[in-house]
């Protein structure tokens, strides 16, 4: 079997056992970029605190995140941990947006160009940048993530050592570019990382055994 036909079957037996996951779990796309920035090192549950606090604070919009100080901001996403790198990062990402003309202004930038921009602000990696341009921003990237690597390397897709933009490669290659697609299988993986495929593994029972 090829990679193509492979990774359609992996996301066939994943979709048939678990259904649509509803990702990225965020009320706006503002949030969603917030979380993909914080959730960085750190367990969701941290996350979800640390966003708890800034809805608290009432500071889950664009122009009041930007106005405000980023020592400020790092006693309140303080649950995230690393909240001074963290809010630096938050703080450079948002400011970009503002000076951009905000969300809705990025619509008419072609996503190569706009993952070049992200790529630029301070802190943010590819798989940052790709949460955000797939979750917030609807554009048709896979986000690879710890949880991606491993199972593609236990189902014998991978060795190991492949680059981000290797992995990427095989799932841009292979399926077609929908983002809808990417945001479903991605969050496939993640269960199915969380549930069976952990560190140490629960085979039995598992949809890809």
């Amino acid at each position: 079997m090829n990679d193509a036909r492979e990774l359609a079957l992996i996301f066939r037996r994943l979709y048939r056992a678990y259904g649509p996951q509803h990702w990225w779990p965020a009320e706006t796309p503002l949030e969603v970029i917030v979380g993909a920035v914080l959730t960085q090192n750190t367990a969701w549950k941290n996350v979800e605190r640390a966003i708890a606090n800034l809805k608290h604070h009432r500071l889950l919009s664009l122009e009041r995140l930007a106005r405000t100080p980023p020592v400020k901001l790092a006693t309140i996403i303080r649950p995230a941990g690393f909240y001074n790198i963290k809010a630096q990062r938050l703080h450079s990402v948002v400011r970009w947006l503002r000076t951009r003309g905000g969300l809705t202004a990025l619509g008419r930038i072609p996503t190569p160009e706009l993952r070049g921009m992200l790529l630029r602000c301070h802190g943010i990696g590819p798989e940052t940048a790709d949460s955000i341009l797939l979750y917030a921003l609807g554009r048709p990237v896979f986000v690879v993530d710890a949880y991606t690597r491993r199972v593609l390397n236990r189902y014998g897709l991978t060795a190991g050592n492949e680059t981000y933009d290797q992995v990427q490669a095989l799932f841009h290659k292979a399926l077609p570019r929908r983002a809808r697609l990417f945001n479903e299988y991605h969050a496939l993986l993640v269960r199915l990382a969380k549930e069976r495929c952990r560190a140490i593994p629960t085979c039995v029972g598992c949809p890809l055994a």
